[in-house]
């Protein structure tokens, strides 16, 4: 009888052995897989093109493209650029209905449906850099639907940028919504 209670007691605790290692080689095989498939994925790393800021804009060459019951957005035609980072970069000016004047140069992201501000106008024509370096997502609400309509209307199309500089810009001039063809 004593035995036959070592035996049993030897089975129980082989079984319970048994069960322990399965678990611990299906939690191997898992995170083995996990840790492989983390591996795998490409991890893109996202490098700014390098920052030439442009002339200040000349009324003369601003293509109004948005407004709104408080402001009117228009780009500067001539600072318009697709640079090597595959983002499409150009000065922005607003003007408010009471008269208030906004400049500024950004970026846009058709990838990511981002955009980045780059720098300010001043009125003597010179630039203050911005002190955010991040690129942040658009939308078509809110108070900043004019980098929406900028984008969505006349510059990316299903991820990418659409065309070259000067289909963007005859786009603009044309009122030639992109949104349109979808």
């Amino acid at each position: 009888m004593y035995a036959r209670t070592n035996t049993t007691t030897f089975q129980l605790d082989f079984k319970k052995l048994l069960r322990f290692c399965g678990l611990c080689l299906c939690v191997s095989v898992a995170t083995t897989t996990y840790a492989q498939d983390e591996e795998d994925k490409v991890v893109k790393v996202w490098v700014d093109s390098p920052v030439t800021l442009p002339a200040a804009p000349q009324s003369e060459n601003l293509l109004r493209f948005y407004s709104n019951a408080n402001q009117v957005f228009f780009i500067d035609s001539k600072s318009i650029s697709i640079v090597a980072d595959g983002s499409v970069r150009f000065t922005l000016v607003s003007n408010s209905q009471a008269g208030a004047k906004n400049i500024s140069y950004e970026g846009l992201r058709c990838d990511t449906n981002q955009k980045r501000l780059f720098a300010f106008g001043r009125a003597d024509g010179s630039w203050s850099n911005s002190r955010r370096n991040e690129w942040d997502s658009f939308n078509n609400k809110g108070v900043n639907q004019h980098h929406s309509s900028l984008a969505w209307d006349f510059i990316c199309e299903g991820g990418s940028v659409a065309g070259n500089v000067d289909k963007i810009i005859q786009r603009i001039r044309q009122n030639q919504s992109l949104r349109q063809f979808h």
